[in-house]
């Protein structure tokens, strides 16, 4: 990238056109209003790098076609008298008592329908009941076999409850080996993801369930359950998204030979109820994005309905109002990245952050055009969220709102100078940095935002006491993402990801740098989970199931390749989750 800074490394040297210097720390702001750019103008014939991005595969008229009949009074009737069916079946007086395994494994389906959201209330209560008479104490499991205590550990760790990983103790023999049968070594295996640090049995659990998982499945007779275990093996429960998880599941549930109809008419009417939700809103950021004109940016991403997933997987209930405002959150990262990452000279990045951070309109009347469209955009959605809040609520946020952009702005310019410099960062130095670049945080300060039932002074502050949890789930992004996408980002001309930051820095392979990667993530979930087990009572759980389905994304949209990039690898899920509803139904 062509610049007008003379610079040195690890310090930036801003000219102004009058001479005046400012030395600029990578990791402090942006530079000082004293130093004036060079025209603008005159970048214009800067060799520009280009990511050859490919077009979009959803046209705006495509988008705005999507329709659905399952809307209206009729489907709501039918749902309801379903529900009340279902209802009756999550009780202690339906047999908890002498079968908890079948309660816990009802519970498990539920959630895994994306059907749990109706019954909030009856599944927490039967989740205590069962933690109460099976799970307290040693006395009370010391009989359970592995099937019953990994489930029953899965779900109740899930809820809050802290189970001891002690549990799994009388189920190992001499060897080390955990005693039981194929059914329960998978449900072992997924209970072994929901770990915190320093738990060596599940951790041992982990390693010696996928080891046998994987000998089994060639043996596996059962083709509907072998679909089980390998599907598990992709992707451990806890780290896949619940709506794609729910589109999966209901096709396998229906192959099952104890499927309850009742439960499985509920699940396919209820996903079909829902997908007609997200299409209204998916029209709605449709029309935004068309009125922004971004799609225009040649050099950036036209990613609209990618960014609508972003917003699915941050709160996929069809009773939240904000994904709307979610996907415009999404899209303006997205569009913003690319500014930084691919198009932007320095200069020109440099004069942009400082008018984000001085968010003064008036500041970029020396920004070429492509830039202005940005600023503008990102400041006038922002005022207009300020505003809806404001009469809404009765509280102004623009302070809080403008603070995420110039936070993520500034991160931005730092691994800008990096790239102009040529400078490789310590794997430590990247890491503070990208976990707020890889442009999660202003994701989750919104959603926060959006999940308030009232906005006060106190309740904005208080999301710094998430600040662990939120930074744990941006590392697992940011190194998911590294994985999926580091390659390409090099080949078109980027700044180090974390694998060859880890490389520089300890002379690592590329093979063995990404099995560190690997085991880092696996580590940060165990931090992450934990936690969540500390700060569950402080804040909703829509807040933490957000918070949580983002790190989850980050498997899901980078895994094998970078699904937000390539729209080729993201076609099957819009279309089964967002146009296709499931069919079968005996109401249809």
């Amino acid at each position: 990238m062509a610049s007008l800074w003379t610079h040195s490394s690890p310090f930036l040297l801003c000219n102004s056109s009058v001479g005046k210097r400012n030395i600029i720390d990578y990791n402090k702001g942006f530079c000082s209003p004293r130093s004036k750019l060079t025209d603008i103008s005159t970048v214009e014939t800067a060799t520009r790098r280009s990511a050859n991005y490919a077009p979009s595969l959803w046209s705006y008229d495509f988008v705005q076609s999507l329709s659905s009949k399952y809307k209206g009074d009729k489907y709501k009737e039918i749902s309801q008298a379903l529900k009340e069916v279902v209802r009756t079946m999550i009780s202690k007086e339906n047999g908890v008592v002498k079968c908890p395994l079948s309660m816990l494994t009802l519970i498990d389906d539920l959630q895994r329908l994306g059907l749990s959201y109706h019954f909030t209330n009856e599944i927490s209560n039967v989740l205590e009941y069962i933690h109460s008479n099976f799970y307290e104490s040693h006395e009370k499991w010391i009989n359970m076999d592995l099937n019953l205590r990994s489930l029953g550990f899965r779900l109740l760790r899930q809820h809050g409850y802290h189970i001891p990983q002690d549990i799994f103790k009388d189920v190992i023999d001499d060897n080390g080996n955990f005693k039981g049968d194929i059914i329960g070594m998978l449900n072992l295996y997924e209970a072994s993801f929901h770990s915190v640090e320093e738990e060596s049995i599940l951790d041992d659990a982990r390693v010696f369930t996928t080891k046998y998982l994987k000998e089994s499945l060639k043996n596996i007779e059962d083709q509907n359950f072998a679909s089980f275990v390998s599907h598990s093996l992709d992707f451990p429960l806890h780290w896949i998204l619940p709506r794609v998880e729910t589109n999966w599941y209901i096709h396998a549930y229906e192959k099952r030979s104890d499927m309850n109809p009742t439960v499985l008419e509920l699940a396919k009417l209820d996903f079909n109820m829902v997908q007609a939700i997200y299409q209204e809103d998916m029209k709605y950021a449709s029309r935004w994005w068309k009125d922004t004109c971004w799609e225009k940016f040649a050099f950036a991403r036209d990613r609209l309905v990618e960014n609508f997933m972003w917003s699915v997987t941050e709160n996929y209930l069809p009773h939240f109002q904000g994904r709307g405002v979610m996907t415009k959150v999404n899209a303006m990262i997205t569009t913003i990245d690319d500014v930084y990452d691919v198009y932007g000279t320095l200069p020109e990045l440099e004069q942009f952050t400082n008018s984000m951070n001085s968010w003064d309109v008036n500041a970029i009347e020396e920004l070429p055009d492509y830039m202005r469209v940005c600023f503008l955009a990102c400041y006038n959605a922002t005022n207009e969220l300020s505003y809806n809040m404001l009469t809404n609520k009765g509280f102004f946020v623009n302070n809080y709102l403008k603070e995420t952009w110039q936070e993520l702005c500034n991160s931005y310019i730092i691994e800008a100078r990096w790239f102009n410099d040529g400078y490789t960062p310590s794997f430590e130095e990247f890491i503070k940095n990208a976990y707020i670049s890889i442009g999660i945080v202003p994701i989750i300060k919104h959603a926060y935002l959006l999940t308030l039932p009232n906005v006060t002074e106190e309740a904005l502050k208080r999301i710094k006491r998430a600040e662990n949890l939120i930074r744990y789930a941006c590392i697992i992004v940011r190194l998911t993402n590294d994985m999926g996408t580091s390659s390409d980002e090099l080949e078109r001309g980027d700044v180090p990801k974390s694998i060859q930051c880890y490389m520089h820095e300890s002379g690592a392979t590329e093979v063995e740098a990404k099995v560190y990667i690997k085991q880092l993530t696996l580590e940060t979930w165990k931090k992450l989970n934990k936690e969540c087990q500390k700060i569950d009572s402080e804040f909703s759980q829509e807040f933490i199931d957000c918070i949580m389905n983002l790190a989850r994304m980050g498997h899901f949209m980078y895994t094998d390749g970078d699904k937000h990039g390539k729209p080729d690898m993201f076609k099957p899920y819009v279309l089964s989750l967002f146009v296709n509803p499931i069919e079968g139904l005996s109401y249809s």
